[in-house]
């Protein structure tokens, strides 16, 4: 996948640890926007929220990115912050701008390759080019590449200019959002990772056993709640639907996570159902960039890129999740 090593892009990516498991690097760029442009939450270097400033730099088949996506829907940012969509795939430097269907050039830097904001903004930058990247048109510099931080931005900051007090991080239950999120980032949103790229035997079945003992808690858990936190959608629903959407697309077949489909588990599958059907969220799914982003994107694991051709799902069909009645 390649890196920025001085500025320089290399063909050098080290993602496994000596016992073959896979590790996320740290995002780099972590300041924060706020409604006045006073520091973030842990002192970070604050932006003000105004209109027209930022630009947001995505792809579809990502789901980091993905969910900065719909954040950015839910939230009706979409006349506040500009938008660059990649390719689906890249072959040589990284994620790519172009003119293929569904990608949205960028019309701000006028970039190719991502890595060139990234020198942009540092030149001798060393570190991974990833999506969602969150620019700055004013001070010609990268705000955020850590995407669930970029959520919570938009889920609030720019309120004052929307008049959209949608909350889906309210202060009552952001200690319970914060606990499922730890879990559901370890073991499913990085475990379909995990498990994908491992290099061992070993590695792969630890993350294998992690996930689908998390998806049975999950699925357990929302036999009793209609929502991971009870009866209002918060962030922690959308970033767990960002995976599940994806799962049987693609992770149940390239990356082996094939104990079960999420359309096996009752609830699981009708609270993706739901949550894909929530307005304007279609609108910002593109599953062809994802299944042609997933299978060529990755020749250590798909090394000829032929890409599945199923399997043949419904989201538009009619989900249950309003029989979970409050208790």
């Amino acid at each position: 996948m390649g890196m920025l090593i001085d500025g320089n892009w290399a063909d050098d990516d080290k993602f496994r640890n000596k016992d073959g498991k896979f590790v996320r690097p740290e995002s780099i760029f972590r300041h924060w926007i706020t409604p006045d442009g006073s520091a973030g939450p842990d002192g970070q270097k604050g932006f003000k929220a105004e209109p027209d400033r930022y630009h947001l730099y995505v792809t579809h088949n990502c789901p980091w990115a993905y969910r900065s996506v719909v954040f950015r829907k839910l939230k009706g940012l979409e006349g506040i912050i500009s938008i660059a969509v990649g390719g689906s795939t890249y072959k040589d430097e990284g994620w790519t701008f172009n003119d293929e269907p569904g990608a949205v050039p960028d019309s701000v830097n006028n970039i190719h390759h991502l890595h060139e904001l990234y020198t942009k903004a540092e030149p001798a930058y060393t570190g991974r080019v990833t999506v969602p990247t969150l620019w700055d048109k004013k001070e010609q510099t990268i705000v955020s590449n850590e995407s669930s931080e970029i959520i919570r931005m938009f889920n609030s900051s720019f309120d004052g200019l929307t008049n959209n007090n949608n909350d889906y991080y309210p202060v009552e239950l952001s200690s319970d959002i914060d606990v499922i999120n730890e879990t559901v980032y370890a073991n499913v949103n990085n475990g379909v990772y995990r498990t994908g790229f491992a290099a061992t035997q070993e590695a792969y079945e630890e993350a294998f056993d992690n996930l689908f003992n998390t998806l049975d808690d999950l699925e357990e858990r929302l036999a009793q709640q209609r929502y991971l936190v009870g009866d209002r959608l918060t962030e922690a629903d959308w970033r767990l639907f960002s995976t599940l959407l994806r799962f049987d697309i693609v992770y149940y077949g390239h990356f082996k996570c094939n104990k079960k489909h999420i359309y096996e588990y009752p609830n699981l599958w009708n609270f993706t159902l739901e949550l894909y059907q929530h307005p304007g969220v279609a609108e910002v799914t593109n599953f062809d960039h994802i299944k042609r982003g997933y299978y060529h994107l990755m020749p250590q694991v798909n090394p000829l890129g032929i890409v599945a051709k199923g399997p043949a799902l419904d989201f538009n069909q009619p989900h249950d999740r309003d029989k979970i009645i409050k208790a």
